[in-house]
């Protein structure tokens, strides 16, 4: 069993200025109602075309649940008129002989609204007011009927590409991260974060006929009953894997949450043990673990719901080594994930304070996220190895453990992906990510765009990570300036001033570098002194 995290994560709400806070992806409930809505639709053009009937009522529904979802959380206000004008451009993308114009017939009355193809007006509104949901659905669902009937490119798209397509347009007009996922993908993605099938967390292979545990997932049932790597696979559930292929077997490994499995395995030359199992749905797993010398090096792929009690034992398991002499996280590639594993993975390691801040226009997306009673390695150093995939989540972890002075962060700057998303799910089943908030790391700087600046470089080549090791050693840190002056970033911040402080440490793929950095540095305590202290110790000292 995994042991209980030894951290508290305190959440304020609303809080004034200052060093932290993080928001949290979160699940929102809809309230569904029915919108009285009318147009006169009047198509002047093309033949009535046999095809299959749209589920309005669902179009609507979803639209309705989307924009009641959108209007409070986007990072700036926008209308339901500005909204559907947006995404009925999607007819346009899908099918360009369509086309949505604006017709103003005279001053002070509401402009008309005209759906064409080839020229040919197809049907005229009259504009809502402008936050009238209900009648701009309406006219939404109405437009994409009538085009569904004329256009058989659109036809040949699909149903789901008009939502798809409306969405697509839409975000377009917002940020690079909101988005709409349909229900298929939405499925994978759910799965990504919290697992799918129910198992017992094996991956196995074929060495030499048998067939061998290859990977144990720290999540799964396996590992807590004490399967471990290297044994054969005998049977499951009494069923010989002699001659089997892999997936036949993974099949047999797979069934209903709960369900009970039987597992006949060996240790080469010794004689098998049963070993009885009940199956769980096994997130995937996101931290391996191994050692250079006394240096445990933990590699998080990923943010999933799993992530920080997986990085917790493998702590413990690191702590047990007496000889151990740092820690290196290699957060090279991460993409980020569920973004409160990395406050409470960093709550690890951090023994208090606060791990990060978010800022939206909704109040629920203000929080301040403080951490307590954690550093379960009483101080232990921590390189954290970055490039320039690293985002999101990631960059959250590692621009809070460098902004207390907890670690040396290692590599190149970061992707800059410092906007919080928050997901709504959908009748249909698609899922709606919405950012609703930026976050500001500990010492206040935005990482939207900025991303991290490591205290030591790799991204310059070999002889410029020579300089620094050597001037480390003579109590300097080279970046010094680049490093502060990224820390005295404030937002709104112009994409110039960003693009003269990325430019010092150029984002690049991490390589074998960035580890021999760290493990150079982490045996030279008084040069890893030196590299913590190039951040700023306080609010009042960021100027470069």
């Amino acid at each position: 069993m995994i042991p209980r995290l030894p951290v508290k994560v305190f959440v304020l709400k609303h809080a004034l200025p200052f060093r932290s806070s993080f928001s949290s992806v979160c699940r929102v409930g809809f309230v569904f109602f029915a919108a009285f809505w009318s147009v006169a639709a009047q198509p002047v053009y093309a033949e009535e075309v046999a095809a299959g009937p749209l589920d309005t009522a669902l179009l609507r529904n979803v639209l309705t649940s989307a924009l009641h979802f959108l209007q409070p959380r986007t990072l700036e206000s926008h209308t339901s008129r500005t909204f559907c004008l947006w995404g009925l451009d999607g007819l346009t993308a899908i099918d360009p002989a369509l086309s949505i114009d604006e017709v103003q017939q005279a001053p002070q009355k509401p402009a008309t609204l005209r759906l064409s193809m080839a020229q040919h007006s197809l049907t005229e509104v009259s504009e809502p007011g402008e936050n009238d949901l209900g009648a701009w659905v309406g006219i939404v669902v109405s437009a994409m009927g009538t085009a569904w009937q004329q256009s058989a490119t659109l036809r040949t798209a699909g149903r789901e590409a008009l939502l798809q397509s409306f969405f697509d347009e839409l975000f377009n007009h917002l940020d690079p991260y909101s988005r709409y996922v349909g229900p298929a993908p939405a499925i994978v993605d759910r799965s990504a974060r919290t697992g799918s099938d129910a198992n017992v967390g094996l991956t196995l292979s074929h060495e030499n006929g048998a067939v061998v545990v290859s990977a144990i997932n720290a999540n799964g049932p396996a590992r807590a009953a004490g399967v471990n790597l290297g044994q054969h696979l005998l049977a499951v559930d009494g069923r010989s894997t002699r001659g089997q292929e892999i997936g036949t077997i993974e099949d047999w490994l797979n069934g209903a949450a709960g369900s009970r499995i039987s597992l006949t395995l060996a240790d080469p030359g010794r004689r098998h043990a049963v070993l009885r199992l009940t199956r769980a749905v096994v997130p995937p797993q996101t931290v391996f673990s191994y050692t250079r010398g006394h240096v445990a090096v933990l590699r998080i792929t990923a943010f999933s719901t799993e992530t920080a009690e997986e990085l917790s034992q493998y702590l413990d398991q690191a702590m047990q080594d007496p000889k151990l002499s740092g820690l290196v996280f290699d957060l090279r590639g991460d993409r980020g994930g569920v973004l409160q594993q990395a406050v409470t993975a960093t709550a690890l390691v951090l023994d208090r304070g606060v791990a990060v801040v978010t800022k939206g226009r909704d109040p629920k997306a203000n929080h301040i996220w403080a951490v307590q009673g954690g550093d379960m390695t009483h101080g232990l150093p921590i390189a954290v190895l970055v490039d320039g995939r690293t985002a999101s989540a990631a960059e959250i972890m590692a621009a809070a453990l460098a902004d207390h002075r907890r670690a040396v962060v290692i590599g190149s700057s970061t992707l800059g992906k410092g906007l919080v998303q928050s997901i709504g799910q959908m009748p249909n089943g698609g899922e709606l990510f919405v950012t609703w908030s930026r976050v500001l790391a500990p010492l206040e700087w935005p990482l939207q765009g900025l991303g991290i600046t490591p205290q030591i470089c790799t991204s310059r080549g070999e002889a410029a990570l020579e300089k620094q090791i050597q001037a480390l050693a003579q109590g300097t840190v080279l970046d010094r300036d680049a490093i502060r002056a990224s820390r005295a970033v404030r937002y709104p911040v112009a994409v110039s001033r960003i693009l003269d402080i990325r430019r010092n440490c150029p984002a690049a793929i991490g390589t074998d570098a960035d580890l021999q950095a760290a493990q150079t540095i982490l045996q030279k305590p008084n040069d890893y002194r030196t590299a913590l202290e190039a951040i700023p110790d306080d609010l009042g000292d960021n100027a470069p």
